[in-house]
C-alpha cells in the first residue's frame, strides 16, 4: 500500500445536523457535513476524551487529511432524487447562560434545533494510509457513540464503506453502497471541496477543529471551501 490512500465514508441516517457556528437558542445546520462534525464523529470512535490534556494533540493528527463531501441523493419510487429537507424543532432549556457569563438556574427559554432529513452524503478522506486504516478500524467498532451531529441522529448504516483505497476505488465503493452504478461521475452531485486559504471564490467557515474541550471561540479555526452544484443530472 502506498503512503497515502483515499477512505470512502457513508453518512446515512434518518436525520442529521451540523452546525458550525450556531449557539444560543437557534441551532441551525450547514446543507453539508461539516469538517468538526467528521472529526469528533472519528474522535468518538476512536476515544479521544475532549477534558484530556492531550486532545489538540491528538486532533492535531487529523489536520493532514483531506475531505470532499458529496451529496449522494435517496432516489425515489419514479427514480429521481429525492431532495433533501430541513426540519425545525424547539425545546426548553432550564439553567442558560447569560450573556455576563453567570448561570441563572431558574430561568427556562425555548430554543431552535434545525435538521436534515432525506439526507446522504458521502465523504471521501485522502490522506496518509496508516491513519485512515486506524480510523476505518475504530469506526467499525467506536469505543464511544457516533452521531451524525447530535446525539439523536443516528446512522441507519455501516459508516466505512471499505479499506483505505485509491480515491477512484472509493468513489466507486461508495456509489454501488449508494445505489448507484458505480461509473457517475463526482461532477454529477453537488459536493464541496477544501481549498487554499484566500482562493478566489471560496468561502470560510468556522470548521477547522482544533479542540473539542476548548471554551467557545476557541475550539475550532478558518476553513476555506468550494461548493459546487452538480453539473450533470443524477437520475
Amino acid at each position: 500500500m502506498s503512503d497515502n490512500a483515499c477512505l470512502s465514508l457513508w453518512l446515512d441516517g434518518p436525520m442529521q445536523s451540523w452546525g458550525h457556528g450556531s449557539r444560543f437558542d437557534r441551532r441551525t445546520t450547514a446543507l453539508h457535513p461539516t469538517r468538526s462534525g467528521v472529526v469528533g464523529l472519528i474522535a468518538a470512535a476512536l476515544g479521544i476524551d475532549k477534558f484530556a490534556g492531550d486532545e489538540a494533540a491528538h486532533i492535531a493528527r487529523f489536520e493532514p487529511l483531506r475531505f470532499t463531501i458529496l451529496a449522494l441523493p435517496r432516489p425515489n419510487r419514479r427514480g429521481r432524487a429525492r431532495e433533501m429537507r430541513r426540519l425545525v424543532d424547539y425545546h426548553t432549556v432550564t439553567g442558560i447562560r447569560r450573556a455576563s457569563g453567570k448561570t441563572d438556574d431558574e430561568a427556562t427559554v425555548l430554543t431552535y434545533r434545525h435538521y436534515l432529513l432525506d439526507a446522504r452524503f458521502a465523504v471521501l478522506l485522502e490522506g496518509p494510509a496508516k491513519l485512515l486504516e486506524e480510523i476505518a478500524t475504530a469506526l467499525r467498532n467506536p469505543k464511544w457513540g457516533v452521531w451524525f451531529g447530535r446525539k439523536c441522529c443516528l446512522p441507519a448504516s455501516p459508516l466505512v464503506v471499505g479499506s483505505p483505497v485509491t480515491r477512484a476505488e472509493a468513489w466507486k465503493q461508495v456509489l454501488q453502497c449508494a445505489g448507484y452504478q458505480g461509473c457517475e461521475p463526482e461532477e454529477a452531485f453537488d459536493r464541496v471541496v477544501e481549498v487554499s486559504m484566500g482562493e478566489a471564490g471560496a468561502d470560510v467557515i468556522d470548521d477547522a477543529p482544533i479542540a473539542f474541550g476548548q471554551p467557545i471561540g476557541e475550539r475550532h479555526g478558518p476553513r476555506w471551501v468550494h461548493r459546487l452544484p452538480r453539473s450533470t443530472p443524477t437520475e
